[in-house]
């Protein structure tokens, strides 16, 4: 006849203990709050990342532009498509000359392609060729038509004057500007 050996008193209370141990440890180790995972459309999700982007574009072998950006993603599956840049965007005009003629920054920018259209966001400045300097939190700059626009503040920085409204419209070269809501003309040379 086999004999059954079983745990003796000690080593049931020792194993007892044991288990005891392990399942309060995994019970008090859980957290219970269950944190969501955000849902990921895959349709948003960029179809190009391009980092530390530098893009010359030039007509007749003349550089018209060179645009450099720390990050572009391009989304193509929504409607319709367009390049995002998240990090910023600075654009250096040339138009055949050898120094740049001006220049566009903003920390957040959108290109349209179908409409030919860029939105610029967050400290966004224009510089032209007569160093007159455009200053705004939002610009839209619809290359079809040559025209850059906003409905919010602006303030433009000339040789002689600062000039400061709501609303404006004008050509890329700042040459025929209009704000439609002027709240102060500073004249920086006063005449004696």
């Amino acid at each position: 006849m086999v004999k059954v050996k079983y745990f003796n008193k000690k080593h049931e209370t020792t194993f007892l203990i044991s288990v005891f141990v392990i399942i309060a440890a995994t019970l008090l180790s859980c957290d219970k709050s269950i944190e969501t995972i955000p849902k990921t459309d895959i349709l948003t999700l960029p179809s190009l990342t391009e980092k530390n982007l530098e893009t010359i574009f030039t007509d007749s072998g003349k550089v018209q532009l060179i645009l450099t950006t720390p990050i572009v993603e391009q989304i193509d599956n929504t409607d319709p498509p367009f390049s995002e840049f998240k990090l910023g965007i600075k654009i250096l005009f040339y138009n055949g000359h050898k120094d740049p003629v001006g220049t566009v920054t903003g920390n957040y920018a959108r290109y349209t392609d179908s409409k030919s259209l860029w939105e610029l966001r967050d400290s966004v400045v224009v510089l032209n060729e007569e160093n007159e300097k455009l200053e705004t939190e939002l610009l839209f700059w619809n290359q079809q038509k040559g025209l850059i626009y906003t409905e919010r503040f602006v303030k433009i920085t000339t040789k002689d004057q600062i000039i400061q409204g709501t609303g404006f419209e004008s050509d890329t070269r700042l040459t025929k500007r209009k704000i439609r809501n002027v709240s102060a003309t500073i004249y920086l040379n006063d005449e004696k």
